[in-house]
């Protein structure tokens, strides 16, 4: 019987490194399903917990948060396209235009695995990081996320009444709290059967490297 490695995702859907990773992962299991089942969840995390409806223009918050020029910006922002490109994400060519709160995206995602199960939250995952990198789409405009949700195969009436409510609110929040409280202060971090971390975008071979060596250690 092959083993299971359990993955907790903890990532933001406004974090472009998390695309990356999350694709690179994705190719790691299919090439490693010969030797392992995966029960992957998505767990929250917020880049920009505070930030207020209506977002920042991209390009200024990232010259301001991180103190880098413009020219910087825009360099970092073409060589993370490419590597998107590489691992699936097609990310829209004038890059996001505006960074916005997360927090309703990490509801939904939250909802997604608890009523529909886990391949519906992984589908959910992928739109959400789809409508804000590679449509660049207003997130504070509620059709755009009930689009996400449309696309993945799950209730857009269900997904409505959750927008409008502060449902799932609090167990989201205890959920961030449990990962910052670990330790966790920069994704995509990647837990492998509870104890192993595995941060960053990192490449297939990286997550199936890791893989190996857990099945191993597990085994001796």
């Amino acid at each position: 019987m092959k083993p299971t490695i359990k993955i907790d995702f903890v990532s933001d859907i406004a974090c472009p490194w998390c695309a990356v990773g999350l694709g690179n992962l994705n190719k790691a299991i299919t090439a490693f399903s010969d030797k392992a089942n995966f029960e992957v969840r998505f767990r929250p995390f917020e880049l920009n917990p505070n930030m207020s409806l209506g977002g920042q223009d991209a390009i200024e918050h990232l010259t301001e948060k991180y103190g880098l020029t413009v020219e910087q910006v825009q360099a970092n922002q073409a060589q993370i396209r490419e590597r998107a490109l590489e691992a699936g994400f097609k990310f829209h060519p004038d890059g996001r235009k505006r960074v916005y709160n997360t927090f309703d995206a990490h509801r939904l995602l939250h909802w997604a695995g608890k009523e529909y199960g886990l391949e519906k939250q992984a589908s959910l995952k992928t739109e959400l990081l789809k409508t804000y990198f590679c449509l660049a789409v207003n997130l504070d405009d509620q059709q755009n996320l009930l689009n996400a949700v449309i696309t993945a195969g799950l209730d857009p009436d269900k997904a409505k009444q959750i927008l409008d409510s502060g449902l799932y609110a609090n167990e989201v929040r205890e959920e961030e709290a449990q990962y910052t409280g670990a330790g966790i202060h920069s994704v995509p971090s990647v837990i492998l059967n509870d104890q192993y971390l595995v941060q960053g975008a990192q490449a297939p071979e990286s997550f199936i490297n890791a893989f190996e060596q857990l099945i191993q250690t597990e085994q001796a």
